[in-house]
């Protein structure tokens, strides 16, 4: 079932962007290093045009270090800059800039030759809601400028921002797409903490990520709640779980919304281990 989701100020958002293309040079987009494609906006494809992209993915150090480089391959391979950071890693800071100046090389050099003195390269920033945009702008620019927030939609305006005097960035609010044709890619955005909790039944997002994990990261699965591949009912895993680290009603009974708050929560700040919730392979 597609999920809809588009409140108004995305439709406005979606709007300036298109707008202040003019404006760059280029455009840097982020994703989630957990969920590099599903976390990727298709709409922009379509409002992008031909404008050279460099896409950064976040939270590099919550993911998969193995699919991680395989996803930069992939997109390299592509055609399109790619770079896997950590927004605490200096040198992954460093690196995007570097990135940025390759990119941007190109323009400045043609005019240079007009004539014309070099001027700062221009770049959008883009990503979908709490993919760490406001936290990188506040990396690059080496002082707090933009809004910080755990929940999504924090940015709603757009600015620009001076980067060490190497580019300026176009800041935009996060902007979703208005549907999500595929019901999974529903729940890889909601466990990472990318759309609204109320969107999906946290319990059905809890489950996906254990079934997953079971699938692809047994071990972490079974160090960080006793569960194995073996125990295949939700019930009993929700029971396992819950008596396991005091998710429990008056009564002594589990509460299953406190067991899958629980689950989503630890994916999210690394408790249950680096992973990855796609591979490339699951586009081909």
């Amino acid at each position: 079932m597609p999920i809809q989701w588009f409140p108004g100020h995305m439709a406005k958002a979606k709007r300036e962007v298109e707008e202040n293309l003019k404006l760059v040079d280029f455009v840097v987009e982020l994703v989630d290093a957990r969920a590099p494609l599903s976390s990727q906006n298709p709409i922009l494809e379509n409002v992008l045009q031909q404008k050279p992209k460099m896409i950064v993915m976040m939270k590099k150090d919550l993911a998969d270090d193995k699919i991680t480089d395989e996803w930069l391959s992939y997109l390299q391979h592509q055609g399109t800059e790619a770079v896997a950071i950590n927004v605490n890693d200096k040198a992954d800071i460093k690196h995007v800039i570097q990135t940025a100046n390759k990119m941007s090389k190109e323009k400045m050099d043609k005019l240079k030759k007009k004539g014309i003195n070099p001027r700062a390269a221009r770049a959008m920033i883009l990503g979908i809601p709490n993919v760490g945009k406001s936290t990188l702008i506040n990396r690059l620019a080496n002082k707090k400028i933009a809004q910080i927030g755990d929940k999504p939609g924090v940015t709603k305006k757009q600015q620009w921002i001076k980067v060490k005097g190497d580019f300026e960035l176009l800041d935009t609010p996060g902007i979703l797409w208005p549907k999500f044709e595929e019901e999974i890619v529903g729940y890889r955005l909601a466990a990472i903490g990318t759309i609204k909790d109320q969107l999906l039944p946290l319990d059905d997002v809890a489950a996906f990520v254990i079934q997953h994990m079971q699938q692809h990261y047994p071990e972490q699965l079974e160090e960080r709640y006793g569960i194995d591949q073996d125990m295949q009912d939700m019930w009993d895993i929700f029971v396992t779980i819950g008596k396991q680290r005091g998710a429990l009603e008056s009564g002594g009974n589990v509460n299953f919304d406190k067991v899958a708050d629980l689950v989503i929560r630890d994916l999210r700040i690394g408790k249950l281990g680096d992973l990855t919730l796609e591979t490339p392979s699951d586009n081909t």
